[in-house]
């Protein structure tokens, strides 16, 4: 097999090295320079090629007698001037996976609300959502430091009435939706209620009821540190988007929607997950709810949530970095997957993306990146550059929790 042969070869097996949760990566640069691909790898646990919730994959010695038969083939039917250099098309295995999320029934103004949580200020609270749900909540540290302005409450029962809310007792209350534009967010701080008298008790039904209970001494409210990420799915006037081509494939574009299937008599809603790097080459998956300004927002099909936009320069928002040239791949934008600095499990982890993008000086030159340590090292040697998103001159924020599609 010629040289450049063997370049593409090496490319069709980097998905091998990169699917899973894990921290191993193929220097590129080193195979390019004519020299081993150096693998590096982490003492992070894990299954072999896989995620430690797949399948088996096949066995190695099989693996490399499918490659060997697959090599051959392509020295028979691609002739030299075919081929694309090492580095020009990056094909992730399992790019965008299906991921079912268990739906909750809240009320807004007296009507259904379907919603979903995703994240937790508060490692109790994370706890005790998994728990009833069957459903990881990731501990989110930095959702506490939300800005007021991007907060929106919602009401949770801790006595009175037995029901399906989170404490046990009747359904969550929200204070807006979706069609309330310029007041929802799916980032809501938790305000507890709890009746004086429970013999009292009767389900409440919006936040005016709520204030006349108040008001006649029936219940208290207790404002609580504990924030959520809490994405409505469906509410009195609408829904988010289905898409309309329920093909999954590793190339199947973000616009026309990120929900392939709602539930509410399973109650559970399916969302497209998209893999992605953790800052330190683990391979991540993630899905999209909501992100301002409009333009991303109406382009990937998600909620228009205009309260994102003051969480920009604060705690509450931690970088994520995408490409706008270089390799082609499955990235929002055509070019190779994106990067984030936080990941589940870490301290700065948030499901608030601040978006930069990152171009090459000379896109021919592209190379595979994989870890912040990659970026920085090629921005100090100048091949890169980095800049806030600012769609429509605007501040640009998304709501994409990061999460295990395959538990």
């Amino acid at each position: 097999m010629n040289q450049k042969l063997k370049y593409l070869a090496l490319l069709a097996i980097l998905p091998v090295f990169t699917v899973g949760l894990t921290t191993s990566f193929v220097d590129v640069d080193a195979a390019k320079a004519g020299g081993q691909p150096l693998l590096k790898t982490s003492s992070k646990k894990v299954c072999g090629d896989r995620l430690c919730t797949e399948p088996a994959a096949k066995p190695a010695k099989k693996m490399i007698e499918d490659k060997m038969t697959e090599d051959k083939m392509m020295e028979k039917e691609m002739t030299s001037t075919e081929m694309q250099p090492l580095g020009s098309v990056l094909k992730l295995s399992r790019a965008n996976v299906p991921a079912t999320i268990p739906l909750h029934k809240g009320l807004y103004d007296g009507k259904e609300v379907y919603y979903i949580i995703t994240d937790s200020s508060d490692q109790t609270h994370a706890d005790m959502i998994t728990k009833a749900q069957g459903w990881k909540v990731e501990l989110a540290p930095p959702l506490a430091r939300t800005p007021q302005a991007a907060l929106d409450p919602v009401y949770m029962f801790t006595n009175g009435v037995k029901g399906n809310g989170i404490h046990g007792f009747q359904d969550e209350i929200f204070a807006s939706t979706p069609a309330q534009s310029a007041d929802y967010s799916a980032v809501r701080n938790v305000v507890h209620v709890s009746w004086i008298n429970q013999q009292n008790a009767m389900v409440l039904k919006s936040v005016k009821e709520i204030q006349d209970a108040t008001a006649s001494g029936k219940i208290n409210l207790e404002e609580t540190n504990v924030v959520l990420n809490m994405p409505q799915i469906i509410w009195p006037e609408g829904q988010m988007p289905v898409k309309e081509d329920k093909t999954l494939t590793d190339e199947t574009p973000y616009g026309g929607g990120q929900i392939l299937n709602i539930d509410t008599d399973k109650m559970e809603v399916t969302f497209i997950a998209h893999r992605g790097w953790g800052p330190d080459g683990r391979t991540i998956y993630y899905i999209v709810t909501d992100a301002t300004p409009s333009g991303p927002a109406g382009m990937m099909g998600v909620i228009d949530a205009s309260t994102l936009a003051p969480t920009i320069t604060s705690p509450s928002a931690v970088d994520l970095f995408q490409f706008v040239n270089g390799i082609t791949g499955s990235g929002p934008m055509g070019f190779q997957a994106g990067i984030a600095v936080a990941a589940p499990g870490d301290e700065n982890y948030s499901p608030l993306w601040r978006i930069s993008v990152i171009s090459w000086k000379d896109a021919n030159k592209a190379s595979l990146l994989e870890n912040i340590g990659d970026i920085n090292a090629l921005k100090s040697a100048g091949k890169i550059s980095i800049e806030l998103a600012r769609p429509m001159d605007s501040d640009h924020v998304v709501n994409c929790p990061f999460i295990d599609p395959f538990q």
